[in-house]
């Protein structure tokens, strides 16, 4: 495992041969990255204020999405309206009913859809057989207009 520091102003690792140190007066012992983050320190910026630092970030809620759980959505209670043609208590009994018995009543609507349908198109026939319609006369050719002489 090779050991890095961190630097004390951007807090980004620095890894051997890399840095440098800065011994204040009272003592204290500064590691910097590179020039940039030494001339940073000595001008007094604040690191919060710049957003490449580790403090902006922290600051600012980045990065840290993997450590903390999602928030949880409340979902919204679902209400039961009645629907044009069915009050709410005729669609609950509906549903409280077994299948068996709705596909049996599901059957025999569509049984009687099919019988007037095909009730109707008998009737249809009967109409057209007792009313034949007359044949068409066939039409005569139209005569072309003969053309202009100049």
């Amino acid at each position: 495992m090779i050991n890095t520091e961190q630097c004390s102003f951007s807090e980004s690792k620095i890894w051997p041969g890399k840095g440098s140190r800065f011994v204040s007066k009272d003592g204290k012992t500064h590691i910097f990255l590179n020039r940039k983050v030494a001339a940073l320190f000595t001008q007094r910026m604040k690191p919060v204020k710049l957003r490449w630092t580790q403090a902006w970030r922290r600051q600012n809620k980045k990065g840290k999405s993997e450590l903390h759980a999602k928030k949880r959505v409340r979902r919204a209670a679902r209400l039961q309206k009645a629907i044009v043609g069915a009050s709410l208590d005729d669609i609950k009994k509906r549903r409280e009913e077994r299948p068996e018995i709705r596909a049996l009543q599901r059957d025999a609507a569509l049984k009687e859809v099919k019988d007037r349908s095909k009730k109707k198109a008998t009737d249809t026939h009967k109409e057209k057989e007792k009313h034949p319609k007359a044949p068409k006369a066939p039409k005569a050719p139209k005569a072309k207009p003969a053309a202009q002489k100049r």
